[in-house]
């Protein structure tokens, strides 16, 4: 076990939150050793994005981008920060963040909390360069018009993300996931295309898993004809599977971890089965093994992103991953991550 799960096993110990901050903290002020080069049959893309590894940190760690040259010496092959409103707003009411530990799950109900679209621009000025960097984009809680916040978003980041994601499915913020519905999805992904004009950087789209397969559908068509870039599938889920035990269960907000695993992998074979290969697409929820990313990519994922996992597992998780998923590729033949997604849809 390294340093850096040792210290991720004590904070499992205090307030979720308290930990969360911590955390960060530690990021920022703990020099940790360069990541070893991975294996070059782990290369993979998303779209136009080339990376090392198909191993990415999904957003919500690290809100603020305050910790990305800690969080790039993981080995991660992309970090995604954020998500980030225009205003910045505390969140929802504390308690909201809560451990499931019996089910090796996390439910939160954070609502967006974040310190604002500059302070989160400026940091992106002194982001790392060894590592792909991604913004996640969200809508302010009391906004009238949430497709003109993703706009600011998209505007103000220009130029200092690899990638941007739009995130239309935290179930946390009233009425965003309504943004996933055909009429509202064409406006807001038109208005982001004229405002993206001719920037060739990236633009992902995170849906919910708790939509059904003609749903996922039309979303990847309005993708499609909108030229985004790669899917995200998916956030966290409202459904609480009967399976779960923690005296937590119960509280409001999204779940993930191991228990989202099925709506996960459903939601993005869905996904598969209507883009045949047309739109990337980016696994995560319920990823906590090297089984779990090889069975995402046979599904049709090209990437997978962890978050949740890392709670339980450590960052050491993230090494382990890469090394079971290199193995399986050379022992079934595979040069590319590429290959084995294609194959496997």
């Amino acid at each position: 076990m390294g340093l850096t799960d040792i210290g991720a096993s004590l904070l499992r110990n205090i307030d979720p939150e308290t930990a969360h901050g911590l955390a960060i903290r530690a990021l920022q002020m703990v020099p940790l050793p360069a990541p070893a080069a991975d294996d070059p049959v782990l290369r993979t893309r998303i779209g136009a994005l080339e990376l090392p590894n198909p191993v990415g940190l999904a957003a919500g760690l690290d809100k603020n981008g305050e910790a990305l040259h800690g969080l790039a010496r993981l080995g991660f092959g992309f970090v995604e920060c954020g998500s980030v409103t225009p205003v910045a707003q505390p969140g929802n009411p504390k308690p909201r963040l809560f451990r499931l530990t019996e089910d090796r799950a996390v439910i939160n109900r954070m609502g967006f909390n974040n310190a604002g679209l500059e302070a989160f621009a400026e940091r992106l000025t002194l982001r790392p360069t060894s590592v792909a960097i991604g913004a996640n984009l969200g809508a302010n809680k009391d906004t009238e018009d949430k497709a003109a916040d993703y706009v600011a978003g998209l505007l103000r980041l220009k130029g200092l993300a690899d990638y941007v994601t739009v995130n239309v499915s935290s179930p946390n913020t009233p009425g965003l996931r309504a943004l996933q519905g055909r009429a509202a999805l064409d406006d807001l992904l038109g208005r982001l295309a004229e405002a993206r004009g001719a920037d060739p950087t990236p633009v992902f789209l995170k849906i919910a898993p708790d939509l059904t397969s003609d749903e996922i559908a039309m979303i990847v068509e309005a993708s499609l004809d909108h030229g985004l870039d790669a899917l995200i599938v998916s956030n966290t889920t409202l459904d609480r599977p009967d399976s779960l035990r923690a005296s937590a269960k119960g509280e409001a907000g999204g779940l993930s971890g191991a228990p989202l695993k099925a709506r996960a992998t459903a939601a993005l074979q869905a996904a598969a089965e209507a883009s045949q290969g047309r739109l990337p697409l980016v696994a995560v929820g319920g990823i906590d093994s090297g089984a779990e990313a090889w069975a995402r990519i046979r599904a049709g994922a090209c990437a997978v992103q962890l978050y949740s996992s890392l709670i339980y597992e450590g960052p050491g998780l993230i090494g382990r991953i890469k090394r079971d998923l290199a193995a399986r590729l050379h022992a079934e033949g595979f040069s590319t991550v590429a290959e084995a997604a294609s194959t496997g849809r």
